[in-house]
């Protein structure tokens, strides 16, 4: 039941991330077949990703299944078919955990290509990363006591210690992918402001006969913030154009008590969505 409500909560917050994303995306007046297209590839990658789960949780089922299965048996191992019965099932055991391992790495490479980000799944592909470990931990310290009953499983113990010895480069390349998610979100959540005289923005190629160049700013004029943590810029002039296109409702130009104009954002999510660069016309 556990394992259920927790995949239900990963898809819940995937879809919620998903639905999010698609209601900022874009510009309003953009094509529907284009966001059409952006729903589709989130479901596909949805859909995708939780069936990975799915098929590594099935996988720890069945590895607990065998594994019970041997317990149960291990008190009369001296009978020689009992002991060939067990060596079945940790044969069975071995090709399961080889095989849950290389799932678990495709989710991680799945994740690093994907255009999800979702908190939950990462907590859940760090779950299966955790039950793989303790489940190598059991698996070996059966074999211990299996051994002292002269059962003497030696694939396995390949198998867990070439699986310990990988445990590094797993690490390593469970940071590697932290690492990624944490520059993608910084990015995302990446925005670079500019306010200015129509003369100024002229003298730094931003303004050209009234209208803003699109792709040819001068960045190193333009103040860079985190959307997150900045949502009130004074302007300090009696006088603010938005010359950046920004969508009406999330944001207001309001005048301090020397009536100067500060803009505050109201909805940083949508307030950026079409453009992450902002440039105001001051006097």
């Amino acid at each position: 039941m556990k394992k259920i409500l927790f995949l239900a909560a990963i898809v819940s917050s995937m879809l919620t991330a998903c639905d999010q994303g698609n209601r900022y995306m874009g510009n309003p007046n953009g094509d529907r077949d284009s966001l059409q297209s952006i729903i589709d590839q989130k479901d596909s990658e949805i859909n995708d990703l939780m069936g990975s789960i799915l098929e590594v949780q099935k996988g720890f089922d069945r590895i607990n299944e065998a594994e019970g299965r041997v317990n149960m048996m291990k008190s009369s191992a001296e009978n020689n078919s009992t002991a060939s019965n067990i060596r079945e099932n940790m044969e069975f055991i071995q090709e399961a955990l080889e095989e849950n391992k290389r799932k678990i790495a495709e989710l991680e490479s799945k994740l690093k290509s994907s255009t999800i980000n979702s908190a939950k799944l990462k907590e859940a592909i760090n779950s299966l990363t955790q039950q793989l470990n303790e489940k190598n931990a059991e698996i070996e310290s059966l074999r211990s006591q299996l051994a002292e009953k002269d059962v003497v499983i030696e694939e396995l113990g390949n198998t867990v210690n070439t699986l310990k010895d990988e445990n590094t480069q797993v690490k390593q390349e469970k940071e590697e992918t932290e690492q990624i998610a944490r520059n993608q979100d910084q990015q995302l959540n990446t925005a670079w402001y500019v306010f200015g005289t129509n003369k100024e923005l002229k003298e730094q190629g931003i303004l050209n006969k009234g209208e803003v160049l699109q792709g040819n700013y001068n960045k190193s004029y333009f103040t860079k913030i985190d959307i997150r943590k900045v949502s009130v810029i004074p302007l300090e002039s009696k006088s603010a154009e938005l010359l950046t296109t920004h969508p009406a409702g999330s944001y207001t130009l309001l005048k301090d008590g020397k009536g100067q104009y500060t803009l505050r954002i109201t909805d940083a999510n949508k307030f950026w969505s079409i453009s992450k660069y902002l440039v105001v016309k001051v006097k």
